[in-house]
């Protein structure tokens, strides 16, 4: 175990790993759904992974956010509670508000659906 501890480069890999890696956040846009005008900023503040709906439908939390007219335009989704919770707070920063945040009951398949405040 000490020759683990003393080897540099290992204890850089084990406790920085690449910022790709642990990505637990997969996103995607719902065809014929137009995106908000503040989604560059939802993309520019998390790490999102790119996937179909489908996969994106399967992770164990999702959040929806709202376009202007009212659909629910993107979703993300979390493998992880720590990610979703981090992901939920990045939106709050961004001054979005979760339509769903008083309530414990699901909407559209959603665990949380931002839109602007």
């Amino acid at each position: 175990m000490e020759k683990w501890a003393t080897n540099p480069i290992h204890l850089y890999a084990t406790t920085h790993p690449p910022k790709t890696e642990g990505n637990n956040l997969k996103t995607t846009l719902l065809e014929g759904k137009k995106p908000a005008k503040f989604d560059k900023h939802i993309i520019g503040n998390l790490l999102l992974t790119v996937s179909t709906p489908d996969v994106v439908r399967q992770e164990k939390l999702i959040i929806g956010i709202r376009n202007e007219a009212g659909e629910i335009y993107r979703l993300i989704g979390a493998t992880k509670h720590n990610s979703f919770m981090n992901a939920i707070e990045e939106l709050f920063d961004l001054g979005l508000a979760d339509e769903l945040q008083d309530t414990n009951a699901t909407q559209d398949g959603c665990d949380a659906i931002f839109s602007e405040a």
